[in-house]
């Protein structure tokens, strides 16, 4: 019965381990991204980047933040690399839906959210893809 027990917190460890590295991995995201955006707001404000690329530049921007943060979480979590790109994704699109309602109390998914969601995902799932572990061959 003991052996029991023990795989069972062997399980929920590792399975908490690798959230944690997730949420990590977003909030590394969160800080790349906001970053990445006061950069462009600085080269927009010195006439670099014009303001009409600005919606292109905000996703290029997710896709960018969400790419450090995915390959500092998928880097550090055991298994699953896809979900755990995919994590990163989520957790920065949440953060960033979080900030748009503390700054301007009613921020709507549909006023550009899709197109950011996606980014964070696409982002995200780019590490999770490439940091995939080739299965081990079977000898016969």
């Amino acid at each position: 019965m003991k052996k029991r027990d023990k795989r069972q917190e062997e399980g929920g460890s590792v399975w908490l381990n690798a959230m944690c590295e997730i949420l990590k991995g977003g909030v590394l995201a969160g800080i790349v991204t906001i970053v990445s955006l006061l950069v462009c707001s600085v080269l927009v404000s010195m006439g670099v980047i014009p303001v009409s690329a600005m919606e292109g530049t905000v996703l290029a921007v997710c896709v960018l933040g969400t790419l450090v943060g995915g390959i500092y979480a998928v880097g550090r979590s055991g298994g699953r690399s896809l979900l755990a790109g995919l994590g990163v994704g989520a957790v920065l699109f949440l953060l960033l839906l979080t900030a748009g309602l503390i700054v301007y109390e009613g921020a709507s998914v549909a006023n550009g959210g899709v197109g950011i969601l996606c980014a964070c995902l696409c982002g995200g799932a780019i590490p999770g893809i490439l940091g995939r572990k080739p299965k081990k061959k079977r000898r016969r």
